[in-house]
């Protein structure tokens, strides 16, 4: 045989290269679970994703079999489902074709495609799940992780006296190993933040979490977990609560232990951190600007720590989900990790459990509409559509459109799913408000708001309303709901026209606060950029208005703020307020010793302010979103679209988790230079946009191209744009 091998060389490789089946999928997933073994699949019609391996570059077909046990499976027997060969691009979300699944019974199932030349691939790896027993319709939920960590510095600080740092903030308690010899009192103090002795804050001011514990010791017993007591405010009837197992978590980083007669190594004591199911390892983000790579690790890090409770909340003082913390984690926890049922999991909590600011609740239209686009299922918004409905506000709608939280019924109210006869709407605009409203000394007196004149038909309301009009009416679209999203777009229409001529002040070109003010915040003209209510005309003076006011609006609002900045082409002065290095800037945060996005810019400018806080973590998805201008162009992302506006940056490399794989991509400025290294997943489209090439020459994979437009086709796989 090695005589035949080195004689026809050519000939073996050849013949083995053509008889070698292609890669098989990988990347499976049910109802949107990694590792779905390890928790209950409550739809019995679930949705199965693969990714489709990079060599086959385009899926024509694929055939799923379904097995009541490993060894049916790996026979290649569906005796629960057999797909057959189905005709199909479809690789993300494709829906159980059999009969009902059973309750509480396990089930295995495997994949294969045919590529782009027809070709079958191998069989993937047999992933198994087990099924629920629901009632109606719900969703998954993915597994919570508890992982043991050393500190990674311990330091014996006096006699009996440690100090241990955890490097960074979690949400968990304290396991110790110890080997007291008598019966004694080891006085245990946890926090977030260290003094300037380097000793834990006692009194670190606001909501940054501090706790001092007593611990009973005696000899022979080794093992000790800290119990902790539970916060009224954050275990009240409004908070999520944890299961009973999990126990009483806090968020710290910083551990002190004083009385202690062991010695101890860093071995002997671990934090037991919780947090949902994440791999830290699906995302990542460097450039050529240091600064602006940890703002990155410090808001891509915030989604993973502030996740454990399995809903969005707004962090550890309430442990409340509210509707604008969740987009802005949402949209974070999509660009950082392939993870979609806490998103969902959260949108559907809102249906039931809406909160009170107006605009908070006009986020829920979006964030359906997202949990579409991204993962390409639309049961939720399906399931939801009436209610969704309710969402809109258009209850709250007058003659020409416009609305008003002074509307509000106790009829309107219960549709939107509040019970307490009590609740009522009120706008928020941002958070928080003036001094004279919040009785709090703030270092700007007009708090986050930027002097906004709170009318009731205000600028800012209405610009959450149109934007929801608009994806109600695609959303409806795309659930074959015809004339309703006729409906809803005359409206968006009708409310851009009204909005326009009562918001928009002609002889400055910018926007006041409402109907009869005569007040312009940051807030009216960054909204309105950012939902593309800005009539062409006018841009350059709402822009030039909002750039006269830097950041002068909370962490959250900074969301909307380069949002419309980057929509509209500014991402010079966009990526500057990213990478600030004033007081309100995410560089604050770190520099203030925060490793989660902290809930205001400075304690000054909220005082009850936490360190855990997502809705400080914007960059998490503005980065990859904006930035990068990575987003899907039609559902699932059978299409993406690429959008680079990397201003000053002279090297950026970037990945992507998407349900149908990473998009990668790497940029390059050398010289008179510039090129663009991107790797499309196999089975997805692609545009590439190009602005302010000014006629320059382009190249796309070493040929030449003519740019009648600024969009270029890419293909599955590598691809090389080289501007000259």
């Amino acid at each position: 045989m090695k005589r035949h091998l080195l004689l026809l060389p050519v000939i073996y490789f050849l013949t083995c290269s053509a008889n070698q089946q292609p890669d098989a999928p990988s990347g499976l997933m049910v109802e949107f679970i990694r590792e779905p073994e390890n928790v209950k699949i409550l739809d019995l019609k679930p949705e199965f994703s693969w990714v489709v391996p990079q060599e086959s570059k385009k899926q024509t077909s694929f055939q799923i079999l379904v097995a009541s046990t490993k060894e049916n499976i790996e026979k290649n027997a569906g005796d629960i489902w057999d797909s057959r060969k189905i005709m199909s691009s479809s690789s993300s979300e494709v829906e159980y074709g059999g009969n009902k699944l059973s309750p509480g019974t396990t089930y295995y199932w495997k994949v294969r495609i045919w590529n782009d030349r027809q070709r079958p691939t191998g069989y993937s790896e047999i992933q198994h799940f087990k099924t629920g027993d629901p009632e109606s319709y719900s969703t998954t939920g993915n597994r919570f992780c508890i992982t043991l960590s050393e500190p990674v510095k311990l330091l014996k600080t006096g006699k009996n006296h440690y100090f241990a740092d955890f490097g960074k903030d979690a949400f968990g308690t304290l396991v110790l190993e110890l080997n007291p010899v008598t019966e004694d009192t080891v006085i245990v103090h946890l926090g977030e933040k260290t003094d300037e002795l380097n000793h834990i804050d006692r009194e670190p001011g606001g909501s940054i979490r501090y706790h001092r514990v007593l611990l009973p010791v005696k000899p022979g017993k080794t093992q000790y977990d800290l119990q902790l007591a539970a916060d009224k405010r954050n275990t009240g009837p409004a908070a999520i609560h944890l299961p009973d197992s999990l126990g009483v978590i806090t968020p710290f980083r910083y551990c002190e232990l004083e009385n202690c007669n062991s010695e101890l190594i860093p071995q002997n004591i671990h934090r037991k951190t919780l947090n949902y199911f994440f791999n830290d390892n699906t995302s990542s983000f460097t450039s050529s600007d240091t600064l602006l790579n940890k703002i990155w690790d410090l808001c891509k890090y915030s989604i993973k720590a502030t996740s454990f409770t399995g809903i969005y909340v707004d962090g550890d003082r309430e442990r409340i989900p509210y509707e604008a913390d969740a987009y802005i984690n949402q949209m974070g926890h999509y660009y950082t990790d392939r993870e979609y049922s806490m998103a969902r999991m959260t949108n559907e909590y809102f249906i039931k459990h809406p909160t009170w600011p107006t605009e908070w609740i006009l986020h829920t239209i979006p964030m359906f509409y997202y949990d579409f686009m991204y993962t390409g299922n639309i049961e939720s918004a399906s399931n939801y559509y009436e209610e969704l409905k309710h969402k809109t506000l258009i209850s709250l709608a007058r003659e020409d459109g416009l609305i008003s939280s002074k509307n509000c019924t106790a009829e309107i109210m219960k549709s939107l799913g509040f019970s307490n006869a009590k609740d009522v709407l009120k706008d928020i605009v941002d958070w928080p408000s003036a001094q004279k409203d919040t009785g709090w000394k703030l270092s700007n007196i007009n708090g986050e708001r930027d002097g906004y004149e709170m009318v009731d038909i205000n600028t800012v309301v209405n610009s959450f309303y149109f934007h929801s009009l608009e994806m109600m009416s695609l959303l409806s679209g795309y659930l074959g709901k015809t004339s309703d999203s006729v409906f809803y777009r005359k409206e968006a229409l009708k409310v851009r026209t009204a909005f326009n001529k009562i918001f928009l002040d002609k002889s400055t070109g910018i926007y006041t606060d409402g109907e009869y003010s005569e007040h312009s915040s940051l807030h009216a003209n960054m909204m309105a950029l950012a939902f593309g209510l800005v009539p062409e005309e006018d841009k350059k003076s709402v822009i030039d208005f909002i750039k006269s006011r830097g950041m002068v609006c909370s962490v959250y609002g900074s969301q909307y703020l380069l949002e419309g900045l980057y929509g509209a082409g500014e991402a010079d002065y966009a990526l500057s307020l990213l990478t600030a290095t004033n007081d309100r800037s995410w560089w604050n945060m770190i520099r203030s010793g925060s490793t989660i996005t902290m809930e205001a810019w400075d304690m000054k400018y909220k005082p009850n302010s936490d360190w855990n806080h997502a809705w400080g973590a914007a960059p998490a998805n503005i980065i990859p979103r904006f930035m990068w201008g990575i987003t899907p162009a039609v559902p699932g992302y059978a299409k993406a679209v690429i959008k680079p506006q990397l201003s000053s940056l002279k090297y950026s490399k970037i990945s992507v988790p998407t349900i149908r794989g990473n998009i990668e991509a790497e940029f390059k400025e050398e010289g008179s230079s510039k090129s663009y290294s991107v790797d499309i997943p196999a089975n997805m489209e692609c545009d590439f946009i190009l602005i302010n090439i000014n006629d320059r020459p382009v190249s796309h994979n070493g040929k030449r191209i003519t740019m009648e437009k600024d969009t270029i086709a890419l293909n599955p796989g590598p691809n090389k744009i080289i501007i000259n």
